[in-house]
Formats: C-alpha cells, sequence, structure tokens
C-alpha cells in the first residue's frame, strides 16, 4: 500500500480527502507542515554517525512549504532476527534525507515509511538497510501480502532444514558429552561433529554476526555467535593442547556440546517463533482468501464468460450462482438471494439481497442467483479497504510499546558488557578455577539474554488482538486506540442511526395551503439534503415534479436553506423558523405539539414569512440497541445518548432503550462540548456516531466509534467501525481491548521477569550459596522458549470469548 500526504503551504488549513485507485487505498490529507517530525533522532554506533545534517532537515521544509507529497508505504524487511534489528533499521531509515518516520513491525517484518519522492526514492531506502547490515524487498509484482507470505515460508523452510540437521548431529554430541567422556578420542569425534552444526548450519548467526560488526552494531546473532564461537574455540584448544591446563593444575573440559546445542536450541525456537508468528496473521489471510480468482461476466450479446477478477471493470454484468462467493462490491439488477455477511460484520444472519441492494466482495450467496453491475473494483471494495485498514493497524505501535523499543535498542550492547564483567569478576574472585567457570558464566549470559521476547510482546498481542477484531466485524484503526478502549468509563451515543436504525419514514404531513408548487420545491429540497429525515420526506413526496434551487445552504443542526422562483424556502426545525422570524398558524403548532408528544421527529417547510407544512417522522429503534446498553452499564461504564431531536423524542427513545442521561435538541457543536466536558470530569469518553454531525464530536472524543453504514467522514475520522451497526459491538470492542492489554501486560511482565531474574542467575549469582552455576545448554532452551512463549500467549487471545 502506499499513502500520498501534500503539505499545505498554510499550516492552519486541515483536509482529509480519501482517494481510490486499483493500486492501493490512498489517503492524500494537507496538514501543516510544522506537525510533522521534522528531526529524525540521531542514530550513533561507536564512531558511526547517522544524523542527517541540519540542510537535510531545511530541504524538508522547503519541499512540504511547496505543497509536495509525501508517500507511505509498506516493505518487507529480511534478515531481521531480534528487536535490537528492529530498532537498529529504523534509526537507520528515519535518519535517512527525505525520510519524514519509520515504523517496524517486528512480528510481522515490514517496516511502514514516509518519505517525500522528491527527496528520496525506495532504492535508496534499499540501499541504506543494506548498508546497515539487513535488506528490505522493494520489488514485486505480486501483492505485498503474498511476498511477505512467500518470505515466511522460505524462511520457516529453511530453519526447518537446519534445525533437522543440527539435532541429528547434536544429539550424539550430548550422549558423548554426558556418557562417554572416556571414549577413545571423544573429544575429537565431538569436535567433527559440532564443526558442521556451527560453521554450516548455524553459519547465518556467525554471517550476521559480523555484518554487523562492519557497522559497528550489534544484535543478538552477535551474542549467539560470540558465546558459541567461543566455547566452540575454547574447546578446540583444549582438545589440541590439553596440557596447557594439566600443567597448571586444571582439567582441560571441552564445551562442543554446549555449542552444537545452544546452536540447536536457538534454531528450534526460531523455527517455532516463524510458525507461531505466521499464526497470528491468519486473520488477515482468512479475509484476503475470501475473494474469488474468477467470476462470471454476462457479455454484451448475453453471453457468460468466465474472467479473472483483476479483468473485471465498473459497470460489468456479473452473474452469481448459488454457494459462489461475491468478487467486487456492486448492486443487483436482477433476481434476489440471501447473502452471508458474516465475514465482514460478524453477524450470522444471511441478508435478502433483491433489486438496487448493495453487495459486497467477499460475502457468499446462499441458495438463490442473481446478477449485478460491477462499482467498486480492486482496492475500492469494503474488503480490501478492510485489509488495508488492518494491515496498517497490525503495523501501528501501542503506546504500552515505547519502553520495550527503548529497552531493545540498547539490550544487545548492555548484555555483552554484563557478560565481559561477569567473565572479569570470577576471574578476580573465582579461586583456582576462576577462568573456567567465568568463560563459562560468560557464555552463559550471552545465551540466556532475549531481546526478541521483548520485541515480540506487544506486536504479536496487537496483530492477534485486531486481526480477532476484524473477524468480528469491529475494525481498529490503530494500536493505541484498541489500548484506550479498556479505560473508556462514559460511552456517548448518537440518536438516529446509532440507537435508532437512521431509517426514519413519514407518518403524517399536515399543509397550510396544500400547493403544488410548494410540494415540488420542498422535494426538491429535500432531495438536496443529506439528513435521513430529508431521504425519508424525499421519499414520501416522490410523485411530485421538481424545480430548480440555487444558493443551496446547509444550516449546521437546524436544517436548510434555498432559493427558487426568487424567493427562500427553509426546511428544518422550529429553532431554523424562530431564528428568521417566520410565522407558524396554530392549526400547525397544534398539529406539531400533538406530534411531538408521541415522540415523533418534527420538520418544518417554510418560505421567508410563513410556516407552509409541518411532517411527522418516526425512527424505529434497533432491536439489539436496548441489549447492548444493558451489556454496557453492566461492565460499570456511564451512558449518554445525544440527539438533535425534540425533547418528547429524546425522552422516549431513552427510556425505552434504558439510558437515563440524554440530551435533546443538540447541536454538532454542543455534542462536541459535551464530550469535553465530561473529559473534563475526568472521565475516558468513547463516542459512537454515524452521521457528518457527529464528525466533530468523535473527533474530540478519547475513543471514536463509527457506525459502518453512515457518512464516510464519521469513518473516516473514528478509531473503530463497527460494519454491522449493531451497538453490541462496543462491549465486545472494549472487552477486546482489556484482553489485549492485558496480553501485552502479561508478555512483557514475562518478558522482563525471565531476563532480570535469567541474566543475573547465568552470572554465577547463586554460586557462592549453592554451588549453582547454570549449565549454557539449558540458557540455550530457556531463551527459544522465552520468545516462544510470548508469541503463544499472543495467539491464546483467538479462544478467549
Amino acid at each position: 500500500m502506499a499513502t500520498t500526504n501534500k503539505h499545505s503551504q498554510q499550516p492552519s488549513e486541515k483536509k482529509s480527502q480519501t482517494i481510490l485507485s486499483g493500486s492501493g487505498m490512498q489517503h492524500k490529507k494537507t496538514t501543516g507542515f510544522s506537525e510533522l517530525k521534522m528531526n529524525p533522532p540521531r542514530m550513533e554506533f561507536g564512531s558511526l554517525q547517522l544524523a542527517p545534517e541540519k540542510a537535510n532537515s531545511e530541504r524538508i521544509r522547503q519541499e512540504l512549504k511547496k505543497g509536495t507529497e509525501t508517500k507511505k508505504q509498506t516493505f518487507p524487511v529480511l534478515q531481521m532476527s531480534c528487536a535490537s534489528c528492529a530498532a537498529n533499521i529504523e534509526r537507520i531509515l528515519k535518519s535517512q534525507a527525505g525520510v519524514i518516520d519509520a515504523a517496524i513491525n517486528f512480528a510481522a517484518a515490514t517496516v511502514t515509511v514516509e518519505f517525500i519522492p522528491n527527496l528520496i526514492q525506495p532504492a535508496e531506502l534499499k540501499k541504506a538497510v543494506q548498508a546497515g547490515g539487513y535488506d528490505m524487498v522493494i520489488e514485486s509484482s505480486r501483492p505485498e501480502q503474498e511476498t511477505l507470505e512467500n518470505i515466511h515460508q522460505q524462511k520457516y523452510t529453511s530453519l526447518k532444514k537446519q534445525t533437522i540437521g543440527s539435532l541429528v548431529l547434536s544429539v550424539p554430541i550430548v550422549i558423548i558429552g554426558m556418557f562417554f567422556m572416556k571414549l577413545p578420542y571423544a573429544n575429537q569425534i565431538m569436535w567433527v561433529l559440532s564443526t558442521p552444526v556451527l560453521l554450516w548450519f548455524g553459519k547465518d548467526f556467525y554471517i550476521n554476526a559480523w555484518k554487523q560488526a562492519t557497522h559497528r552494531t550489534a544484535n543478538m546473532d552477535t551474542l549467539v555467535a560470540l558465546s558459541t564461537g567461543v566455547a566452540y574455540t575454547f574447546s578446540v584448544f583444549n582438545t589440541l593442547l590439553p596440557d596447557f591446563w594439566l600443567q597448571r593444575g586444571m582439567p582441560a573440559h571441552v564445551y562442543f556440546e554446549a555449542a552444537a546445542v545452544i546452536i540447536t536450541f536457538i534454531l528450534l525456537g526460531r523455527m517455532l517463533e516463524e510458525k507461531a508468528k505466521g499464526k497470528t496473521s491468519e486473520a488477515l489471510k482468512n479475509l484476503m482468501g475470501l475473494q474469488p480468482k474468477f467470476v462470471t461476466k454476462i457479455s454484451k450479446n448475453g453471453e457468460q464468460v468466465k474472467i479473472t477478477i483483476d479483468e473485471v471493470k465498473k459497470g460489468d454484468i456479473i452473474a452469481v450462482k448459488p454457494g459462489e462467493k461475491i468478487a467486487v462490491d456492486g448492486r443487483v439488477i436482477e433476481g434476489s438471494s440471501y447473502v452471508d455477511e458474516s465475514m465482514l460484520n460478524g453477524e450470522p444472519v444471511a441478508i435478502l439481497k433483491t433489486k438496487n441492494e448493495m453487495v459486497f466482495a467477499g460475502t457468499i450467496n446462499q441458495k438463490g442467483s442473481f446478477l449485478f453491475r460491477a462499482e467498486k473494483i480492486g482496492a475500492e471494495t469494503m474488503l480490501s479497504q478492510i485489509i488495508q485498514m488492518v494491515k496498517d493497524a497490525q503495523g501501528s505501535k501501542a503506546p504500552i510499546q515505547k519502553l520495550a523499543d527503548k529497552i531493545a535498542a540498547v539490550f544487545v550492547p548492555v548484555v555483552i558488557g554484563i557478560a565481559m564483567l561477569t567473565f572479569i569478576i570470577w576471574i578476580a574472585f573465582g579461586g583456582a578455577n576462576g577462568f573456567t567457570y567465568g568463560l563459562l558464566a560468560a557464555i552463559t549470559v550471552l545465551v540466556i539474554a532475549c531481546p526478541c521476547a521483548l520485541g515480540l510482546a506487544t506486536p504479536t498481542a496487537i496483530m492477534v488482538g485486531i486481526g480477532k477484531g476484524a473477524g468480528k466485524g469491529i475494525l481498529i484503526k490503530d494500536a493505541q486506540s484498541l489500548e484506550l478502549a479498556k479505560k473508556v468509563n462514559a460511552v456517548v451515543l448518537d440518536k438516529t442511526g446509532t440507537v435508532t436504525e437512521g431509517k426514519p419514514t413519514v407518518t403524517g404531513i399536515k399543509w397550510l395551503n396544500n400547493d403544488e408548487y410548494e410540494k415540488s420545491v420542498f422535494l426538491s429540497i429535500e432531495k438536496q439534503s443529506e439528513h435521513p429525515l430529508a431521504e425519508a420526506v424525499a421519499k414520501f413526496l416522490n410523485h411530485q415534479s421538481t424545480v430548480p434551487l440555487h444558493n443551496f445552504e446547509s444550516i449546521t443542526g437546524k436544517g436548510v436553506r434555498a432559493n427558487a422562483n426568487e424567493k427562500s424556502w427553509f426546511v428544518g426545525n422550529k429553532q431554523l423558523l424562530e431564528e428568521n422570524n417566520i410565522c407558524i398558524e396554530a392549526r400547525l403548532a397544534e398539529t406539531a405539539k400533538k406530534w411531538s408528544n408521541e415522540a415523533k421527529s418534527i420538520i418544518w417547510f417554510a418560505d421567508s414569512k410563513n410556516a407552509l407544512a409541518v411532517v411527522a417522522a418516526s425512527d424505529k429503534v434497533k432491536e439489539n440497541s436496548a441489549e447492548a446498553i444493558r451489556r454496557i452499564r453492566k461492565a460499570g461504564i456511564e451512558i449518554y445518548m445525544l440527539t438533535g431531536d425534540n425533547e418528547n423524542t429524546a425522552k422516549t427513545i431513552a427510556a425505552k432503550v434504558g439510558v437515563n442521561l440524554y440530551k435533546a435538541e443538540a447541536l454538532p457543536g454542543e455534542k462536541a462540548d459535551f464530550v469535553k466536558q465530561l473529559q473534563q470530569q475526568g472521565k475516558v469518553v468513547a463516542m459512537v456516531g454515524d452521521g457528518i454531525n457527529d464528525g466533530a464530536a468523535l473527533a474530540l472524543a478519547d475513543v471514536s466509534i463509527a457506525m459502518g453504514k453512515g457518512s464516510d467522514i464519521a469513518m473516516d475520522v473514528a478509531n473503530m467501525t463497527i460494519i454491522s451497526s449493531d451497538l453490541n459491538k462496543i462491549p465486545e470492542a472494549i472487552q477486546l481491548s482489556k484482553q489485549t492489554v492485558k496480553t501485552i501486560r502479561q508478555n512483557l511482565f514475562w518478558a522482563f521477569v525471565y531476563n532480570i531474574i535469567g541474566i543475573p542467575i547465568a552470572a554465577g549469582i547463586l554460586f557462592p550459596f549453592t554451588g549453582f552455576l547454570l549449565n549454557p545448554m539449558i540458557a540455550g532452551a530457556a531463551m527459544a522458549m522465552s520468545s516462544i512463549s510470548v508469541v503463544s500467549n499472543s495467539l491464546r487471545l483467538k479462544r478467549k470469548n
């Protein structure tokens, strides 16, 4: 996916526009360049400095002032073995002139880079990453996810072969080392068997460690290469020159088995980790697998032609047979059937699709057959946009991850320092065997330390959590929203389209004059308005003719005004009429009062002097609203309902669904002020809405939730989108947030505890008290298991309700 942002010359101007293209969903936003991170952090490894010069930052500013577009693109990353690698690559990319930001997803092995194409291209980014000892895939004719899957599969297959080969040779080494040390030429046999383990099956550790060393950096491979290399070299020395130690009264021990088993355990750990990491993105793979590869197109002469999905064009007529998956978004033109949309909205009940109904890519037709006209293809389909949103969200970082990232960035150098200090202390205070014990302890420290567990703790849980949400029809825009949702203690609900169906119907209309021209003006105005009530009135008056309108103006929260036949006309609430000094006759006022007492929504139609008609409309409460609100209140969360409707309607609806606190006749600005007021009281507020008039309140809320069948603006602003518009998904989203954050904390706790406890024990802190010194082989197994346990704990999220 590539995202394009255009930065305006006016820092105060902010716009947002979604652009859909065949190559991927793009988001173009205009924003002040002062909001961007103009100074990427300095990167230092020894004497190497990769900080950009001030001139580069100035070039970025100048380009942004010109209105230059920035591009956001995600690339697969290769040869990244641990969280320290992720931190290194981020720093390398951020230091490049023209790069605004870079974020690594260690669990997915991808990096998302925002850059200025005028200053730097992907090929230059790749070159910078390669210069740092890693690699990045920028050339691919296949979709990004297929490329990633191929890379992961190749890596898993390679690790599997290395692990099996290493295991076959390590088993006899361990048997000889543990039980047959007095066997003739035992040391030589172990030497012969261990050499291929280290130098062939484990060669990647040494190659990667050398690459890091040439760039004055270090990672997990450095620790493995140092520990096993020292153990192997020491053992070779003792095999060839045993008298060196024997003459000094010390045994000439060899540790071939330790070096070989450490390599084997770490290879095994990485193989299992790679397999488990693949499972974290299963939800995304499932979504991508929903789109069929071929479709049946109806040609101009009426023949059925089988074509690939890539050949489908807008306007094509597609035939859908029983049991088939729908390939693209479109509108039914002939026939009818029930369609299973559960993979998009999480709802198990199939939905009847008849003429003019929309159908969506990835959904499954049931028993009937129908034809539909393709309206959205490629990246424009709802399924493609959902997949892209899930990808972006899974790649985002939660605030809780910041501490782990900071530690991972310095972890390997600190561990090397601890290992050296351990060796020195043992030599100084370890007595006759101080050198041997010190060497073993230093090796064990290098082996047991695990930055990978820290690096995997958050992203694996985020990937599983967001993927699980997508499977339930809850689209979460970023990791920060997922983390924050658990803290929500106040939910503010818009009424129309959120608590109610959002499909009001006209139940009555009272005219002052019953004039046909006035009816035509009323219909013409309502046809141009986007409000759900306007749609209901337009449907009711549809038999009338229309007239040309001029100077159509929407008055936020009150209604609309337009000119026709050199006169001003108004449609809206009573407040709109009062502000324009429009007279309301008693009979119309009495009718409006009667309907208002019946909890009907009231719409007025007037010219510049008199009210000409009053309309009553009612909107059905959603079947699941009362149950959802009960569940939210049961969780100890306060619920408020806001509506622009009249007091009687608001009161009736609130009572019906069990909301005690509500505000009627609320303008869009007042909705936002209400959210701000709750926040000032110390509440963490979730705003739920579906309309353009909810945009300001959604943007202000701590967690904003849009109903999927609402306006594009609401969904663009919101942190979460409920595709099915089912309010029951809100408590589910909050519960998912709690489960995910709990999993992240468990992962981080055990990752920290493992390293905090494991490293001192490996250094020999227990030896003075118990005589216990940890075996490097056991340390290797523990290190491998720490990463596997973190990923496995994240995968448990899938099974939780």
